[in-house]
Formats: structure tokens, C-alpha cells, sequence
């Protein structure tokens, strides 16, 4: 468990260097590490003033951003694998991605009439990824004889609706809305700023730490809910606030960087070969695993067809698809 905590928080420094050196414009690696020493009081600035506006203001919180998505969708991914007990669960299983496109698509689309993209698509993304997560649970939870089950299903029919909405709404536009629609259902960490970096800050960080708080319940949950209520874990409640974090952690990310695919289920499956089933292990190293995967992701989209990038939820399915081929190959699906 050391070793395997020691080599992630390895990668993600690599990973944090990557984002900020890495681009069309060169900066010497020696100068952006000598240059964030200095943020903290250790040296002097090695930077030029282009090379620090470079840096800080264009390639720093798109890499930010990466983090605390790559963080959140793969912790996300992990607790809904284990509330659901499926190994196939992912952070858009109840229906945030398909609302969240619903409210994109209304706001790209019927709000600006497809002239851009507007200011507000990311208040109604969340919008209607919140929503859609709750009538998910309104139909699917609010029972004391439901179980995980029935919100998968009731999640299946919210998301096929607010889908068949959204193809609608698609139908009625014009080319150019359908193509900024679909820019950013792939997802993009290019429009990231500090703003938008410090908007999903709470968010997220209460989120994480609910969801890694939880994976205590969550071993136990994994013998059954019958098992683990009479070992005196409160099932229901349990569920309910894994759900709401996972949920609005994922909800706030996916409004400000569009559907990025495979982190959440890839990401704890890796973890869980290293480090084993137990999520008291699997939540925290999914979190630190998660944000330099997204980084490595995002430097890979902006630089490989510079000066034009790829949409990060592309990158994400290129390398997660085969990835996840592999690890079924190697071993077979393990009960979570």
C-alpha cells in the first residue's frame, strides 16, 4: 500500500510538470519549478513575463481544473461501484450526464440560438444534472423497499428520456448549434480559468472528503444490506449521502468541463489490482490516481495535433477503452 501511494503521488507531480511545461510555446522545465519555489518563498522567479502569463494564466488552472476533475470522477466512480455493488458503475449512472446535457443543449441552443456557447450553459448543465439525479432517486429510492436495483433502473429510464429530449432539441437546431452541442459533450478543459477553478473548488473538496470518509461503510455494505445492517451500518442513509456527494461532486464538474468518459470506471479498477478490494484503500488512491491521469490526458489533447487540440473525452476513450479490455483480460471481474 506504501509503495503503490508513493508511486501515484510520484505520478501526479510528473503529471503537475507536464501540465504546466508541456505545450506549443516552450518553457524550460528548471525555469517553472525554480519559478513555483519561488511562489512559496524558496528562490527567485526564473520566469519572463511571457512565459508567466504562459504558465499561470492559461496552462495552471486548465491543469487545476484537470486535478480536481480527475479526482472527483474517479472517487465518484469508486463509491457508486461500491453502493451499487457493480463493477460497471460510473459517476453518470443516475442520470447527471444525460441532464447535464439536456440543460447544455437547451442553453447552446434554444437560450442563445446557437451563437456560441453562453456564460449560463454551465448553471444549467448542473441544473439538469442535479435534477435528473433527483427524480432518479424520487422514483427509485425514496421507498423503504427499494434497493440499489431499482435506482439503477429508474436511472436507465431518467436517462433515456432526458436523452430523447435532448435528441429532440437537436433535431430542431441548426448545424453549427449541433456541432458546439457536441463540443462540448466531449468535454474540454480549454475555456478553464481561475474562475471557474475556484466555482467548483467547494464542491468538490466536501465531496471527496465524503466519499473517502465513507469507505468504511462501504466494506461493510459489500456483504450485503441485510449483512451489514445487522452489523449495525445504516444502510439507507448511508446510500443517500455516498449518492448526494457523489452526485453533486460529479454534477459541478461535468457543468464546467463537458462529459468526460472512462475515468470512473477505469480508474478504481486499476486501483483496486494494485492496492486490493477494500475501499478504505481504493477511495483515497482513486483520487490522487484519478488527477494525474486526467493531466497526462489533457496534455496529450492539447499538444498531439498542436496547434489544435483534441476534446478530452476522446483522449479519455482511446486510452480507458483498451485499458479496460486488458484488465478484463487479465483477471475476471471482481465482486465489489
Amino acid at each position: 500500500m506504501a509503495l503503490v501511494a508513493a508511486g501515484t503521488v510520484v505520478a501526479l507531480f510528473v503529471a503537475i510538470v507536464c501540465g504546466l511545461v508541456v505545450g506549443p510555446t516552450t518553457v524550460p522545465t528548471w525555469r517553472v519549478v525554480g519559478n513555483i519555489f519561488a511562489h512559496v518563498g524558496i528562490g527567485h522567479n526564473t520566469l519572463t513575463p511571457l512565459q508567466s502569463t504562459v504558465v499561470w494564466t492559461l496552462r495552471a488552472p486548465r491543469m487545476v481544473i484537470g486535478l480536481l476533475a480527475g479526482s472527483m470522477l474517479a472517487v465518484a466512480g469508486g463509491t457508486y461501484q461500491g453502493v451499487f455493488r457493480n463493477p460497471l458503475a460510473d459517476p453518470y449512472l443516475l442520470g447527471v450526464a444525460s441532464g447535464a446535457g439536456l440543460g447544455a443543449t437547451f442553453a447552446i441552443i434554444d437560450i442563445s440560438h446557437g451563437n456560441g456557447t453562453p456564460t449560463w450553459t454551465p448553471l444549467l448543465a448542473f441544473v439538469g444534472a442535479m435534477g435528473a439525479v433527483i427524480v432518479t432517486w424520487l422514483i427509485g429510492g425514496r421507498s423503504m423497499r427499494s434497493n440499489t436495483s431499482t435506482l439503477i433502473l429508474a436511472g436507465v429510464a431518467v436517462a433515456s428520456l432526458l436523452t430523447s429530449a435532448q435528441t429532440f432539441l437537436q433535431q430542431q437546431s441548426s448545424a453549427g448549434s449541433i456541432t458546439r452541442v457536441y463540443i462540448w459533450l466531449l468535454g474540454s478543459l480549454a475555456s478553464a480559468g481561475w474562475g471557474t477553478v475556484w466555482l467548483v473548488l467547494p464542491y468538490v473538496v466536501v465531496c471527496i472528503l465524503i466519499c473517502v470518509g465513507a469507505g468504511r461503510a462501504l466494506d461493510v455494505m459489500s456483504v450485503g444490506e441485510d449483512e451489514s445492517r445487522s452489523l449495525g451500518v445504516p444502510v439507507r442513509r448511508v446510500r443517500f449521502i455516498v449518492i448526494a456527494a457523489s452526485s453533486l461532486g460529479t454534477a459541478a464538474i461535468v457543468s464546467a468541463v463537458g462529459l468526460i468518459g472512462f475515468v470512473g470506471i477505469i480508474v478504481p479498477h486499476i486501483v483496486r489490482l494494485l492496492v486490493g478490494t477494500s475501499y478504505r484503500r481504493i477511495l483515497p488512491i482513486s483520487v490522487i490516481f484519478g488527477a494525474a491521469f486526467l493531466v497526462f490526458a489533457d496534455t496529450i489533447a492539447r499538444t498531439v495535433i498542436a496547434p489544435s487540440e483534441l476534446p478530452l473525452g476522446v483522449v479519455t476513450a482511446l486510452i480507458g477503452a483498451p485499458v479496460f479490455v486488458i484488465i478484463l483480460s487479465l483477471r475476471r471481474p471482481v465482486a465489489v
